[in-house]
């Protein structure tokens, strides 16, 4: 909710502030919606504008005087035009009043990757540092990958760190190299792998986590049996376990039994019985696994971070603009989420870096998703000035209407999909 209320603050200030430098009447102000009731409101004796705050938090708007939004005020738009009003102000004024909001959208972006640069730094995790090897999904195995592969490059481009990109530059190319038994190994992937992997919902790449015991838990069987911090697990029953997922796949098949648990300790290799319970659980905590695979933190003067910020706000849009393709398939579609989608991808305990980080991506999604030419959006508006900059004329006002109706429809037709698809993935 903070997030959201920031994006929103700052991106309809970008309307307001161009519509008064403009001269231009604002009647009201709102951050979120307020159909029926608002919970807060003020206004001015000044300038007649009402300030509040509305309970719906689907966005919030810039009622400007003259022109057809989402408040459908035709009967202002009847009466004879008035040089206060936006109908009245030359094209480029209203251009700016309208792009002005995902201007700042994107400004934030900017600001706030570069404070983020400044403050934090830029955390990365080498892929030279990650030995063990990765682990892939069914569907990337199916396209040539195998366990332990350690990925080089994707289409010719060397992969320096694992992050988001690199698993979308692996996921879209079609040529993929990978060290294999300390082999270099080419792989030629199928066109559809992205979208394959959008229809199963499955993870494409991880990289192994070795199981090293960090803590055992009372009442299990890792005390019973004797494991100690700092054994590491290396196979169940005869089957190796390289990675935390292999082991919890080998206990799993063995719930409610006893199995034979082979790890180092000290050097020496031995082997316990050990419980598992019900759940399929034995009772430990394991060693992070940054303790494995080292990160590297690259730090930057004020100075520096603010180039640093631009280049990772437009690599980011870059990266989105690119992903935007998928929501035109059938497995794209399906992966849309609303509310509860944009919660989830925050932090389950509070942390201002991934506040900060996330809130930075919203900002460019809402940025460019505002500028997309739909009626309704500032887009669509832009789209109309434009055409009255081209042809000289302006757009007929019954069909500005006409447009924005069908544009709020088709907005709130995609908001309530977005959000049915959270709901049936909670419940089903």
């Amino acid at each position: 909710m903070l997030s959201l209320t920031i994006l929103v603050l700052i991106h309809e200030l970008g309307h307001f502030s161009f519509s008064r430098l403009f001269k231009v009447r604002v009647d009201k102000f709102y951050i979120f919606f307020n159909p029926w009731f608002s919970l807060f409101k003020y206004k001015s004796k000044k300038s007649g504008t009402e300030y509040g705050i509305g309970w719906l938090p689907f966005g919030g708007y810039t009622k400007i005087a003259g022109m057809i939004d989402e408040s459908m005020d035709t009967e202002q738009m009847a009466q004879p035009e008035q040089p206060w009003e936006f109908r009245s102000k030359p094209a480029g004024q209203r251009l700016l009043i309208m792009i002005a909001g995902v201007i700042n959208n994107f400004i934030l972006a900017l600001i706030i990757y570069a404070m983020i640069a400044f403050v934090w730094g830029d955390t990365i995790l080498p892929i030279k540092n990650i030995g063990d090897g990765f682990v892939y999904g069914e569907i990337a195995q199916s396209a040539g990958f195998q366990n332990g592969d350690i990925p080089l490059s994707a289409d010719g481009k060397a992969l320096y760190n694992f992050s988001g990109e690199t698993i979308r530059a692996l996921a879209e190319a079609h040529e993929v190299e990978v060290l294999r038994d300390n082999e270099v190994v080419k792989l030629t992937l199928p066109d559809n792998l992205m979208l394959q992997l959008l229809g199963k919902n499955q993870r494409f790449i991880g990289y192994r986590i070795p199981v090293v015991v960090q803590e055992t838990i009372s009442g299990y069987g890792a005390v019973t049996a004797g494991l100690q911090k700092g054994d590491s697990i290396v196979a169940v029953n005869g089957v190796a376990t390289p990675d935390y997922t292999d082991f919890t796949a080998a206990i799993g098949a063995y719930k409610g039994s006893s199995v034979d648990i082979a790890f180092v300790r000290n050097t020496e290799e031995m082997t316990l019985p050990v419980e598992v319970n019900a759940e399929g659980q034995i009772g430990i905590m394991l060693v992070p696994s940054s303790t494995f695979y080292p990160t590297e933190t690259i730090y930057y003067g004020f100075f520096e971070s603010i180039p640093k910020g631009i280049k990772k706000g437009f690599s980011t849009l870059v990266g989105y603009v690119s992903d935007l393709k998928y929501i035109f398939t059938k497995e794209g579609a399906n992966n849309l989420g609303g509310f509860g989608t944009i919660g989830s991808i925050f932090p389950s305990t509070w942390n201002w870096q991934a506040f900060w980080e996330m809130t930075a991506f919203l900002s460019i999604i809402l940025a460019f998703m505002n500028i997309l030419p739909i009626p309704a959006l500032d887009g669509g508006h832009v789209l109309f000035l434009l055409y009255e900059v081209i042809t000289r004329r302006k757009p007929n006002e019954k069909f500005l209407e006409y447009a924005q109706v069908t544009g709020m429809v088709l907005l709130f037709a995609l908001l309530i999909y977005a959000n049915l698809n959270d709901v049936i993935r909670f419940f089903f």
